[in-house]
C-alpha cells in the first residue's frame, strides 16, 4: 500500500508525460487525477492505521540504491506518525488541486504537460516526506525545486513567468547548498546518512555539561570545532536549506513572485507541498536540533522576524495572490517559532490546518480572478 501511495503519482507523470499528446487532454486529466485520488484515499487509510495505532516506526524497503565505501543509502519509505500526517496533507491537497485544474485550465492547449508536471511535483514531495535517509530526502528536495521551476514557468511565453521561475530556482539553490553541506556534516559526525542510525547515536553524541568536550571532530572554514560547536554549525546549515524552501527572511523573495504561474500551482506550492518541506525537515531532524540550543534560538528569532515582516508587507499589497503569498510566508514564520521553542506537535498541527485553509484561499482567489476576467488587482 505504501509503495502505491508514493509511486502512483510517478506512474501518472510517466504515462501523461510520454503519451499525453496521443492520449489527448481529457484522458490526461482523468488519468493523473484518478491516480492522485486513489493515492489520497490510501493516505487516509494509512493515517488512521498508523496515527491511531501503536504509532511504531517501520520502514518499507523499495530497492538497494547507493553503496560506496562507508556510505550506504537504500531507498526505503520511513513510516511513522509524522510521515502519515504529511502523506495526508500532500496527497489530499494535490488531488483537490488536480480536480480543480480540470475546470480552471480547460481553455489551455497544453493541459497534458500541466497535469504531468503536477504529478511529478507530488511524487517529488512524497519522496521527500517518506525518506529514510538524508540522501533520499535531498533527492526529493531537489525534485520539488525542479518541478516548481517547471510549474511557475508553465506559461513560458510570458517574460514575467520566466523571470519568476528562474528566481525561485536560483534562490532555492542558495538554501540547498547549505542543506547539502549540512548533510555532509552529519555524515562526517555520525558516519551514516540513515535516520535511524543518526537518531540512535545523537543521544550520546554531546558530552554532559561540565565534561570535557574532547578533540575537534569537524573543520569548517578553517576552524577546528569540538562536538558542541560542530553540531551547532551542522544544524544551522540544515536550517539554511529550510530557510530557502520555506521562504524565511532573507531567502523569502522568490515566494511572492512565484504567483506568475497558474493559480492551482500557487495553491499546491504555497499550501501543501514545497513551502512546508523546510518545516517538515526540521521536525524530522529534531533529535539533532535538540542538541544545539544556539541553533534553536536562531530558528526562533528568524521565524518570529519573518512572521512579523511578511505580515506587515502583505498589508500594503494590491495583488490578491501576492497578499495570500505574504500571508503564507508569515504563517511559516509561526511554524518555525513553534519548532524553535520545541513545540513540534503545535508546528505540525499548524502545518496541517494551514495546508487546507491556504489551498482553499488560493483556489477561491482563482475563482474570483476568473469571474472578473483575469484581473488580480483588488482596487479595481
Amino acid at each position: 500500500m505504501y509503495q502505491a501511495i508514493v509511486f502512483l503519482p510517478l506512474l501518472g507523470f510517466l504515462i501523461v508525460g510520454l503519451f499525453g499528446t496521443s492520449l489527448g487532454a481529457k484522458a490526461s486529466e482523468y488519468i493523473t487525477s484518478g491516480f492522485l485520488v486513489i493515492s489520497a484515499v490510501l493516505s487516509w487509510v494509512a493515517f488512521f492505521s498508523v496515527g491511531f495505532g501503536e504509532g511504531e516506526v517501520f520502514t518499507v524497503p523499495v530497492m538497494r540504491w547507493i553503496q560506496s565505501g562507508g556510505l550506504e543509502a537504500a531507498w526505503a519509505l520511513r513510516i511513522d506518525t509524522l510521515t502519515v500526517v504529511m502523506l495526508v496533507v500532500v496527497n489530499t491537497v494535490s488531488a483537490l488541486v488536480h480536480i480543480y485544474s480540470i475546470g480552471y485550465m480547460h481553455h489551455d492547449p497544453n493541459r497534458p504537460r500541466f497535469f504531468a508536471y503536477l504529478s511529478l511535483f507530488t511524487f517529488a514531495m512524497l519522496m521527500l516526506v517518506t525518506a529514510d535517509n538524508l540522501v533520499q530526502m535531498f533527492f526529493g528536495w531537489e525534485g520539488v525545486g525542479l518541478a516548481s521551476y517547471l510549474l511557475i514557468g508553465f506559461w513560458y511565453k510570458k517574460p514575467s513567468a520566466n523571470a519568476a521561475a528562474i528566481k525561485a530556482f536560483v534562490v532555492n539553490r542558495i538554501g540547498d547548498f547549505g542543506f547539502a553541506l549540512g548533510i555532509f556534516g552529519v555524515f562526517v559526525l555520525f558516519g551514516s546518512v540513515n535516520l535511524g542510525t543518526i537518531f540512535a547515536n545523537a543521544a550520546t553524541f554531546i558530552p554532559a555539561e561540565g565534561a570535557p568536550q574532547g578533540a575537534a571532530v569537524l573543520t569548517f572554514l578553517g576552524y577546528a570545532l569540538d562536538k558542541q560547536a560542530a553540531m551547532t554549525v551542522v544544524c544551522l546549515l540544515l536550517f539554511m536549506g529550510a530557510m530557502g524552501k520555506s521562504a524565511q527572511v532573507p531567502l523569502h523573495t522568490w515566494l511572492p513572485d512565484a504567483m506568475e504561474g497558474p493559480t492551482p500551482v500557487s495553491a499546491l506550492i504555497h499550501a501543501a507541498t514545497m513551502v512546508t518541506a523546510g518545516v517538515f525537515m526540521l521536525a524530522r531532524l529534531s533529535p539533532l536540533f535538540e542538541l544545539s540550543h544556539s541553533a534553536l534560538i536562531v530558528v526562533t528569532f528568524i521565524g518570529a522576524f519573518t512572521a512579523f515582516f511578511a505580515a506587515t508587507v502583505g498589508l500594503v499589497q494590491n495583488d490578491i495572490k501576492r497578499v495570500i503569498a505574504y500571508s503564507t510566508c508569515s504563517q511559516l514564520g509561526y511554524m518555525f517559532v513553534a519548532l524553535g521553542v520545541g513545540a513540534y506537535g503545535a508546528a505540525i498541527f499548524h502545518l496541517f490546518t494551514h495546508a487546507f485553509f491556504k489551498a482553499l484561499l488560493f483556489l477561491g482567489s482563482g475563482s474570483v480572478i476568473h469571474a472578473v476576467s483575469d484581473e488580480q488587482d483588488m482596487r479595481r
